[in-house]
């Protein structure tokens, strides 16, 4: 009788083992680049699972099982959480603190599901290395801390990561969505928006809330620089590109009748094409400085906090996945689906080594649909919880299908 990716599962004992070091996970987020905790976690599991190791990038860990000639696949997890202080409930909530690299103590959460990346990768190890005589080759399995500043892959690839570890054909990857249980959303092309994050500081003149006409206020003048930024996509960018301008953040001033001498806020910005990219980034820049020179103030400080590669599948990897992925989860339970406007740095882990990459999305809510008011919490939300059983049996499921199709 011929075994089929469906045959190619945790048993009982295993899977609760999964759901215990989940729960553990999610209880104990750490903050980008610092995954400390969490990479031990990942070195003790690989270890019981006799999967050679060696740490990465700082907090990063690369697991290697070796299974004979043949193909090398590369598949990667994300480790980090969000400075989110998490509002789900659940049991196993965490109420750990961390520490941004301002030194500000803040509330830590999983509010975008790498706990349940790390958890179904490790469950996917677990199956392959339990059934090594149906397989042969070479899992290169890359636990990636940092995702969420865009640090840690780079910060792989600086330490080393293609001269370490083997050199696969192609890397895989997937992520946690609120989408039911058990389905998958696939693209062929672009997969995720290219971003960039920049903090800009607006240096005006402080005075007396009385007397206005002494001072030059940041806060007037990086108001008028955040509503006219609204303006590049509405009224610079061709309707038919796509593109996102956001402020996430804008902080000045300590007292309410204080004019204060500076203000500050981020922006963060989504687009698919480097043409789009530049023009809008440069769109920015003008913006900023003429509000900042129509105020009589100097020029703003305009810094680059962070930069998001394109995440793209090679649309000849991708059918062989999408087969794959139907066989083990039905047709009707994998979607072909447009790109989304989110950002990953996976891309940069196969593009550094001019090798094929591809990346889907897995569901996390219940298939009965979420049971509270209004839509399902989306990633980075404080109430977003994978739900714990189906998210792992899916993520597990997806992650052994793709790879026994390269390597069964």
């Amino acid at each position: 009788m011929t075994s089929t990716v469906t045959d190619f599962q945790l048993n009982a004992r295993q899977t609760e083992k999964l759901h215990a070091l989940y729960r553990h996970l999610h209880a104990h987020p750490e903050l980008s680049m610092q995954e400390f905790a969490t990479a031990t976690l990942i070195e003790d599991q690989l270890d019981s699972l006799g999967v050679e190791h060696f740490r990465c990038g700082g907090t990063g860990v690369v697991g290697v099982l070796r299974n004979g000639t043949g193909p090398v696949v590369a598949f990667r997890a994300d480790s980090d959480g969000l400075p989110i202080e998490e509002a789900t409930g659940l049991d196993y909530a965490s109420t750990d603190t961390g520490t941004l690299p301002d030194g500000t103590t803040v509330p830590v959460m999983h509010g975008c599901g790498h706990d349940t990346h790390v958890a179904s990768l490790l469950g996917a190890a677990e199956v392959l290395a339990g059934n090594q005589d149906a397989w042969s080759g070479t899992l290169v399995l890359i636990f990636q801390p940092g995702e969420e500043t865009a640090a840690g892959a780079l910060a792989m690839l600086d330490d080393g990561l293609w001269d370490k570890a083997p050199r696969p054909e192609v890397v895989f990857g997937q992520h946690v969505m609120p989408r039911p249980v058990g389905t998958v959303a696939i693209s062929s092309g672009p997969v995720a928006a290219m971003a960039d994050s920049l903090r800009v500081a607006v240096h005006g003149r402080q005075s007396h809330g009385s007397q206005p006409q002494d001072s030059i206020d940041p806060i007037v003048m990086a108001a008028h620089m955040v509503t006219r930024l609204q303006s590049i996509v509405s009224r610079e960018l061709d309707p038919r590109k796509s593109a996102v301008v956001t402020v996430g953040t804008f902080h000045a001033g300590l007292k309410e009748n204080i004019i204060p001498a500076s203000a500050e806020f981020t922006l963060n910005i989504r687009t698919f094409d480097e043409d789009v990219r530049a023009q809008v980034l440069s769109a920015v820049r003008r913006i900023i400085e003429a509000e900042a020179a129509a105020s009589g103030a100097p020029k703003p400080d305009i810094e680059e906090m962070y930069r998001f590669p394109q995440c793209f599948n090679d649309p000849d990897a991708v059918p062989p996945v999408v087969e794959a992925l139907r066989l083990a989860l039905g047709a009707e339970s994998v979607e072909i689906t447009p790109p989304m406007m989110g950002s990953e740095d996976f891309g940069h882990l196969g593009t550094a080594i001019g090798v094929p990459s591809v990346f889907w999305m897995f569901g996390g809510t219940p298939v009965a649909g979420h049971e509270g008011p209004g839509p399902a919490p989306v990633n980075h939300s404080p109430f977003f919880a994978p739900e714990l059983e189906g998210s792992l049996a899916g993520g597990v499921a997806a992650a052994v299908a793709v790879l026994m199709s390269r390597l069964g």
